[in-house]
This record gives structure tokens, sequence and C-alpha cells, in this order.
């Protein structure tokens, strides 16, 4: 039973992650396909508005997913490390690329060190999450293994992986267009129709990419894909699609009242679906909960510190999110 809260909890870090960070990304998606410095600025002025006060922040979540995974199942944490060195390492490299880039824009005093920093960060925010993406895809579908005997590239290179990776960089996308469309009503009005173009196509061509994405997990990982369509993940998956289908209604008739919340569900009942199509295995095929599991005494310890860790970080991002919208943090001010 620990095991079950404890894995739980450890998904709902990593749905925190995807949907705070994971928009962060998708902000610098959109920032790399702004255009050139004067068609880009209006955009670029936004999106920096929107991430400067939060960006660090997000990666947290990250930290406490592998503090999590690493204390409280070692032996998936040895095997996903091994095997997936290769995108993680490209992942983590980004994360790094991605923020220094994103720093040194915003005091850079030339116009040139402006563009390559600007650039480090675009193109990172597309390095990332295809990682990711990819490093996912070779979890689901079975390719870690319990006993890892190394690298393995094949594993995250499979058509279903690298599907996984190119969704991951639209899905993100599309959370952050859906974000700045709310953020631009508020804050920076010309910008609204702008960043609604851009979460409807994104949102079109994630689930696009989202279908296809099923049919290759139903050649590659037929178990995984049997049960996405067994309760609860069905409801699951329906759910996700519901909400997507209903922010993208909002969005062609402009009602975007509540859009950013239901936009952050559609993306945890996508990643809920997943989980609990894959329960009760750590790794597909090779290794479940329990066998994955550290001692109970460590579990509680872990359970204790993390559900601890949760109760102080969430209330603080709260406060975080509501000065950010506000403008407080960026030196605008507007009426709560």
């Amino acid at each position: 039973m620990i095991v079950d809260v404890l894995a739980a909890l450890l998904w709902l870090i990593v749905t925190m992650y995807a949907s705070t960070g994971g928009a962060d990304f998708g902000g610098g998606v959109w920032d790399f396909l702004a255009g050139g410095d004067r068609r880009g600025a209006a955009p670029r002025q936004l999106i920096d508005r929107a991430i400067a006060p939060i960006w660090e922040a997000n990666h947290v979540w990250l930290v406490i997913v592998l503090v999590v995974l690493w204390t409280g199942f070692p032996p998936a944490f040895a095997a996903i490390m091994t095997t997936l060195f290769v995108p993680l390492s490209m992942a983590a490299f980004g994360v790094i690329l991605r923020g220094s880039g994103f720093a040194f824009r915003a005091v850079a005093t030339s116009l040139r060190y402006r563009r390559l920093s600007g650039a480090l960060f675009a193109s990172s925010s597309l390095i990332t999450p295809f990682f990711f993406g990819a490093a996912a895809g070779a979890i689901v579908t079975g390719k870690v293994h319990a006993v890892a005997h190394g690298v393995d590239i094949a594993a995250w290179t499979s058509p279903t992986a690298l599907t996984l990776g190119v969704l991951s960089v639209v899905a993100f996308a599309y959370l952050a267009a859906v974000y700045l469309t709310c953020d631009a009503e508020r804050h920076q009005p010309t910008m609204t129709e702008y960043f609604r173009r851009r979460a409807l196509a994104s949102g079109v061509l994630a689930g696009a990419l989202g279908g296809l994405a099923l049919y290759e997990l139903d050649q590659s990982a037929p178990h995984i894909a049997h049960h996405l369509i067994a309760s609860p993940a069905l409801g699951l998956l329906v759910a996700s699609v519901v909400l997507g289908t209903t922010v993208l209604a909002g969005l062609a008739t402009r009602r975007t009242t509540g859009l950013r919340y239901l936009a952050a569900a559609t993306f945890a009942t996508m990643l809920w679906g997943w989980a609990a199509a894959q329960f009760p295995a750590m790794l597909p095929g090779t290794l479940s909960l329990k066998a994955a599991a550290a001692p109970t005494p460590a579990l509680v310890t872990e359970l204790v510190v993390a559900g601890v860790m949760v109760a102080i970080v969430v209330p603080a991002f709260v406060l975080l999110y509501r000065l950010s919208g506000r403008g407080t943090l960026s030196g605008e001010h507007s009426e709560p």
C-alpha cells in the first residue's frame, strides 16, 4: 500500500513539473518561432514577462522527482539512468543551456549577444522536451530492463519513442500558447489573437500526434495499448480528449475564461491515463512497483519527507503564480 502511495505522489510531482516547467519549454518554442528582432519583439516581450519570475522555481519539481525516484525506487532509478544516459543527459544539458541563455539575454548589452543567448534559450527549449519524451517512450515500450547492461541507443530511437519526443515538444508548445493567450488578455491584449491562433494550431497538431502515438504504441507495446482502453485508464483518456476538445472550442469561440486550468487538466489526465495503463509495473515487462521499491522503513521516511516538501512547496507556488499573474514580480501591477 505504501509503495502505491509513494508512486502516486511521485507521479503527482511529475504532473506538476509537466504542467509548469513544460509550459516554460513551450514558451521557448514560440520564442524560437517568433521571427526576427522586429517581428518577434512583441511575442518575446510577453513570453519574457510570463516566464521570468517563475522558470527557475518550476525546476524544483524536477529535483524532487529525481530524489524520490532515487531513494524510493533505486533499482528503477539505476536502470533508467544507465539505459537512457544519452537522452537524459541531453535533456539536462538543454535545461542548463536554456536557463543560461534566458538569463544572459536579459542582461546582454549588445544586439549580437542578445541574439546568441536568445538562440540558446529557444533551441534548447526544443531539445529538452524532445529527449524527455523519447526517454518516456523507451520506458513505456519496455525497452528499459531491470538489469541494465549499459547505454542503449536503440531503446529511445524506436518510432514510438521518437513520436513521443515530437509529441512532447508540440504538447508543451500548445500548453504554453494557451497560457500565453490568457496572459495576453490581461497584460498585452494586442497579442491575444497571435497566441490564440497558435494555441489552436498546436492543439490540433498535438491531437493528431497523440493519435499517431497510440497507433505506434499498439505496434510496439500492445499490452500497454490494451490497458489504455480498459478502466480506469480509458476514463482518463476520454477525459483528456473531452477536456482538450473543450479548450479548442473555447479558443475557437474566443472564450478563454478558465482555459489555462482546463489545458493543464488535459495534460494531467493524459499523464495519469498512462500511469493507470502501466500500473502496477514500474518498468513494463521487467520490474514491478513492489520489486523496485526500497525497504519499508525507507519508504515511510521518504513518504513523510516528500509529503512535507510538497506541503511546503505547493502554497509557495500558489503565491508565486498569483504574484506573477498580477504583474507584481515584473514591476507591472494589475487589479486582482
